[in-house]
This record gives C-alpha cells, structure tokens and sequence, in this order.
C-alpha cells in the first residue's frame, strides 16, 4: 500500500503525535509499504530526511513550541499527484488536516482520520482562550471526524468520549505501539553514573514534553515533597519545555535541587537507558488520549505512579505494574512514591514483571499490524471520500467559524462595556 501521512507536528518535535507518526511510518515501511509524510519545517530538522515533505510553517506559535503551516493545496496536489497514495491518513483536523480532507474528497481516497488529542486541553496556547473556544475544538472535531472513513482512537477511553460527542464513523482503538529498543536496550547504571546519580539513589523519573497542560508544577511539588523525606531519593527529569522553569522553583523552594538532575530531550538509545536508570516512574498529566510514556517505562520495566485519568487507565493496573490514584492529591502521591520505595526487593521484583507484561501487549509491531488490517478492510471495502464533503467541510467551518466570530465579537463588546462602566463609576 501507499499511504500518505499529513500531520501538524513531527520529528525533531518530541511530543506524542511526532513519535506516533514516526512510529508507525517506520514500522510500515518495515511491512513493504510506502509512507510519505507530509508535515511542516521545523527548526533543528535533519537535512538528510527521506520520504518526508516540509512545508512552510510559522514556527512557535504564540510562545508555544508548536508551528502553525500555511498549507498551499497547489503544492499538496503535486505531491499527492506524485506519490499516489491508496490511503491519506490525516492526523489532525485543521491545517494540514483541512487540507488533507479537500484532498481526499478531490481526488476520491479513502480518508483515516486519528484522534490523538483532547484539543479542548490546549486552548490556552490561541488567543481568546474561553470556554467557548473549549466546545469550538471539540466540535471542530467531531465533525471532522464525521467525514472521514475510519477514526483511529488511540485509547478505550477516546474511543468512548467520541462516540457520545457524536461521531459515528467507525472508529478503531489503535494505541502508538512501544518500539522494540525500549524492550531490550539501554543500560540504567551507565547512564547514573554518566549523569552524576549514586548508584545506590531511589530515582524518581519523568519523559516527556514539559508544557503547561502536562500538570507538571503538581508533580513537582509532589515529588519535592517525597525527597525531602527520603535523602536517597533522586529526580531525572528528560525533556524541554516552558514549564522547566516552574519546576526548578519548585525543587528550589524545598531545597532538593542539587538532588535533580535535568537531562534535556534524548534520542535512542540514550533514552531508553534514562529509563532503566528509573526506580519508578512519575506522571501527573490528565490530557492525554494514550498512555505512551507509561508504556515505554514499564517496557523497561519501570513501575509507574500516576493519577487515573484517559490515557493512563488502558495500560495502569493498581498495586500490579505501579500505583494509580483515584484523583489528584498531592499527600496521596507522596504516599504513593513512598509506598514504593518502602516496597521489598521481592515486591520491587513483582511490579516490574508486571510492568513489562503489560508493556509487551502494546508492542509497536502488534499495533503496526492492526493499523494494516484497518487499511486492508477500507481498500476492500472500496470506501472513498465524496467530492461532496468537500462542501460539507467548508461549510460545517465556516459555520464554526461564525459562530465563534459571533460570540468573540460578543465578548470583547462586554469587555468594552464593563470598561466604561467601572470608568464612569470611579469618575
């Protein structure tokens, strides 16, 4: 098969849609297909891509580490007239989304659609952040969804939330698989001794991308909190983002900070190392749609402690492969942390065999192989997208669109309003 990947976000970004695009790009390409990937210029990008497109893209958007593409379909076309794709496989629904659904209606390709993310979480990164901007996302979404062909959630929980959003394509819970290195590489001594770390030291850990949304100044507190009762007790902490500084103010405030170890991002096999260095593994986050860093720590296997949420409740079993909090309680973090530092090597021995096993039923190559079958059935079925939809998106936008200009124009004429009246109040 031909696939055609569009996405907003990809590699040298480190965030989940990236590496689940990569991911699966590469492992289909290790099943005998060809996968095109079309996303936007980064800064730092490798000069030496294969089978990607760039196109142009204002970089960091709004203070965020995102792009924003300024797709020309004229382009979109002449690759897609290239390539030949059987399938366009569509990662979000806007920007190159958008562009991606025009083409598929044009040119009659079956369109898949995954939802990776709680768009509604990342509103704060736009202007005129509000509630309703909230549902505007959502919907957005939804609709989207509704004009593809197949919907791929990357978790029961996503799969379940769609549904009563209204999405009624068929949708197919595919997670982003753990690739093969997490499994077998990597060597967690090395890396503490590289890093600084006695090798006797209880390391708490964290990956990922340290941004607002990821409730990271909570973990911190938390994981503070727990060092200060534990001189044993380390923090690793891998990846870059805005939220480091508040992090690091936190760990100040408490004086543990000598005690923590920032390593920046790592790339393979570095980082599956940085993992086998972890005693357990931290995680706060409530926006996720996939459990993907928890998969990978426990393929190294790495217990985890985390807060019940979509995302972590596929993959976290309680007092099995780590500890899940029912809700958000920095005293029952603690708690948690605690628990497993106080946990005897026999129950240490426990969570991690529990760990890998579950990590080993998310292997990258099963979910490979699901996405295949996925693809297989829709070209089988003969599935295409109307050249119809092409209208039909346009005008479910512009009918958002509107409705959102609506209620901005509402909003800043209140604003206005609220001004003048606290100005004749106090003149």
């Amino acid at each position: 098969m031909r696939i055609m990947m569009m996405t907003n976000t990809y590699l040298p970004h480190v965030g989940g849609v990236a590496r689940s695009v990569s991911a699966f790009s590469d492992a289909l390409r290790r099943k005998g297909h060809d996968v095109l990937v079309v996303a936007p210029k980064f800064e730092s990008m490798s000069a030496n891509e294969t089978d990607v497109v760039r196109v142009t893209a204002l970089q960091k958007f709004n203070g965020s580490d995102f792009s924003v593409i300024v797709p020309s379909d004229g382009f979109l076309q002449e690759q897609l007239d290239a390539f030949r794709p059987d399938i366009l496989h569509s990662h979000h629904p806007f920007l190159l989304g958008g562009a991606a659904q025009r083409l598929a209606a044009i040119n009659s390709i079956p369109l898949v659609f995954t939802h990776h993310t709680l768009y509604e979480q990342y509103t704060h990164y736009a202007p005129g952040d509000s509630q309703f901007m909230k549902r505007f996302v959502a919907a957005l979404s939804t609709e989207y969804a509704n004009l593809a062909q197949l919907v791929i959630a990357p978790s029961e929980s996503i799969r379940d939330l769609l549904g009563e959003r209204g999405v009624f394509t068929p949708i197919q819970v595919i997670p982003t698989g753990v690739a093969e290195i997490f499994f077998n590489a990597g060597d967690g001594p090395a890396f503490r001794k590289v890093m600084g770390i006695p090798g006797n030291a209880f390391i708490v850990g964290h990956v990922g991308r340290l941004a607002l949304e990821k409730n990271l100044v909570f973990m911190a507190e938390a994981v503070a909190r727990f060092m200060k009762g534990n001189p044993d007790a380390w923090f690793l902490l891998v990846g870059t983002g805005p939220a480091l500084v508040e992090m690091e103010s936190v760990f100040k405030k408490h004086k543990v900070e000598e005690r923590v170890v920032s390593a920046g991002s790592l790339g393979q096999p570095i980082l599956t190392s940085a993992y086998r260095a972890m005693d357990v593994f931290a995680f706060a986050s409530q926006s996720e749609t996939q459990g993907m860093v928890l998969t990978e720590a426990m393929a190294t296997r790495t217990p985890v402690v985390a807060i019940d949420a979509s995302g972590v409740r596929e993959v976290l079993r309680d007092r099995q492969n780590g500890i899940m909090l029912k809700r958000q309680s920095r005293s029952g973090f603690v708690s948690a942390l605690q628990a497993l530092h106080d946990s005897s090597p026999q129950q240490r021995g426990r969570y991690r065999r529990s760990a890998l096993q579950t990590a080993q039923q998310f292997s990258l190559e099963n979910c490979a192989d699901q996405l295949e079958r996925q693809y297989q059935q829709l070209l089988s079925s003969s599935a295409v997208t109307n050249p119809e939809a092409v209208d039909a998106w346009e005008t479910v936008r512009k009918k958002l669109s509107a409705e959102w200009s609506i209620v901005s124009n509402l909003s800043s004429a209140a604003g206005k309003a609220l001004a003048g009246d606290n100005e004749h109040a106090h003149s």
